[in-house]
């Protein structure tokens, strides 16, 4: 049975690979121009820190450096638009300690229509039932928002619904958890300092529906060297 999650909600996730799926609609009329959302992961340390760049999978980054968490290809079908991750939770090394998703949209969520995050086992037969569901509901003004965050815990994970949300779009966010501004260093905030919320340049144009993608702000880690196969190839 589908759990319906409200924020603040936490529910266990005894899985060892995680699909989480961002939904959402586009406004009558829109066709295929509509608003376009993306859906990114922040694999973090105990001090709720990513431990380098390769820690942030976006747009830019589809991939892991392990391969263990990644970006789909977005799709559409007859429910609408999707975002996809697949995170392998049951190999993650003990220094991931949350795995933070955030969905993010360029113009704003003003016009998306039902946008929510399907949580998945990916290992089981497909269809693969729906976990949990959390209707998203962004803060006016807001481009940027946590969908939530994975929590090891015994047994397996858990996931906690809801966090903040960002005006400053998916730089601004991924800015709180350590992701410098290209050519900057990040910086390590004093211990038990929340989440920013202060504007920020947005970010780049990006690859959307099957367009080929930017490499605008942050880049990808050079010292880092993706595994060959691409999320294309991925069940």
């Amino acid at each position: 049975m589908t759990r319906a999650l409200e924020r603040g909600a936490t529910v266990h996730l005894p899985v060892a690979v995680l699909r989480a799926v961002l939904r959402w609609g586009d406004p009558p009329g829109a066709g295929r121009g509509g608003p376009g959302l993306d859906l990114s992961a922040l694999l973090l340390d105990a001090g709720g820190r990513v431990r380098s760049q390769g820690d942030f999978v976006f747009y830019n980054q589809p991939r892991h450096p392990t391969g263990l968490v990644r970006r789909l290809p977005r799709r559409r079908d007859a429910e609408g638009r999707r975002e996809t991750v697949e995170a392998e939770l049951g190999r993650l090394d003990a220094g991931v300690r949350r795995v933070v998703l955030a969905a993010s949209a360029d113009g704003g969520f003003a016009g998306v229509r039902g946008a929510r995050l399907l949580l998945h086992d990916a290992a089981a037969p497909a269809p693969a039932p729906v976990l949990a569901l959390l209707a998203l509901a962004p803060g006016e003004g807001e481009t940027a928002v946590v969908c939530g965050e994975l929590r090891r815990a015994a047994g397996g994970w858990d996931f906690r619904a809801g966090g903040a949300g960002y005006t400053g779009g998916l730089p601004a966010l991924a800015a709180s958890y350590g992701i410098a501004p290209a050519g900057r260093a990040p910086s390590s905030p004093p211990a038990g300092t929340p989440p920013v919320r202060a504007a920020a340049p947005g970010p780049p144009p990006h690859a959307t529906d099957g367009a080929a993608p930017s490499y605008g702000y942050p880049q990808p880690d050079p010292a880092f060297t993706l595994p060959p196969q691409g999320p294309q190839f991925l069940n």
